[in-house]
């Protein structure tokens, strides 16, 4: 794992070093006249494609509203979770918006805007369940992929509550979510985009959202040496929180509101 880490570090490294001499500004991308932006397309409801193969979804409208803002046109740069980064530091984008969530490790290498967004950890359960607080899970059966975040906030709210729930950990999300859908369990623990998803393929379970475990923020991703390219975003990000604009987006794609205060 630590050989891992550090072949990730040292490709980050390389790719930084590769780009130290560019930088992007607003008024550099005004006279482009585009603006490239890294957008997963395989991860719905962030990024997806619709049934005429054009790219929607949340991070969609977020990188449209911004390019529009901007007064420019939208060039989405399609990517993986996995090489969000490395486009972004070898200068194959300007920005990635795709579900990207600030952790410290990503700090070493990029910039974050301020956040604009969440990426939430519920639980799910029929809507006869009655879940108030974490401790209500005690008893319970819950289905959840084994090693996600959800897994280790699960695991975590219940120590902390001293529940004592029977958490089914499954190899994947794609096993766990069918064991809700044929019945083998009743409550999910996962993020707020999978939980909905499984919520609207079985309509027969009755599935609501009962708890949110965590709310990790979500930012635009952005070079270290592009500081003019994020006191424009930052600025954006402010504005359109406060008119409410990026609310209606995640509204849409997430049936919930974004909290009064996001985590910086």
């Amino acid at each position: 794992m630590k050989r891992l880490v550090g072949g990730v570090a040292l490709t980050f490294a390389l790719c930084a070093g590769a780009v130290s001499a560019h930088a992007d500004t607003p008024e550099q991308i005004k006279t482009r006249g585009t603006l490239r932006v890294a957008v997963d397309i395989s991860h719905p409801p962030y990024g997806m494609l619709d049934p005429q193969a054009k790219a929607t979804g949340s991070d969609i409208e977020t990188a449209q509203l911004l390019a529009d803002d901007l007064g420019v046109k939208l060039e989405v740069v399609p990517v993986s979770g996995a090489n969000r980064v490395p486009f972004l530091l070898a200068n194959k984008a300007d920005i990635v918006i795709a579900s990207f969530s600030i952790t410290e490790e990503r700090k070493k290498v990029v910039n974050y805007s301020k956040p604009y967004g969440v990426v939430p950890v519920v639980v799910s359960a029929p809507k006869s369940a009655t879940l108030a607080s974490t401790a209500d899970l005690a008893g319970k059966n819950v289905a959840v992929a084994r090693g996600t975040t959800a897994d280790i906030e699960l695991t975590r709210a219940v120590k902390e509550a001293g529940a004592a729930a029977n958490i089914v950990r499954y190899e994947d999300e794609a096993t766990a979510n069918t064991a809700i859908a044929t019945g083998q369990q009743d409550v999910l623990a996962a993020a707020l985009s999978t939980a909905n998803s499984v919520a609207e393929q079985s309509p027969d379970k009755n599935l609501e959202i009962k708890l949110t475990l965590a709310a990790y923020p979500m930012a635009v991703g952005l070079r270290k040496n592009d500081p003019e390219l994020k006191a424009w975003i930052d600025e954006w990000v402010g504005a359109n929180l406060k008119n409410g604009k990026l609310n209606q987006i995640y509204v849409k794609y997430f049936n919930q509101n974004l909290p009064e205060s996001i985590p910086e």
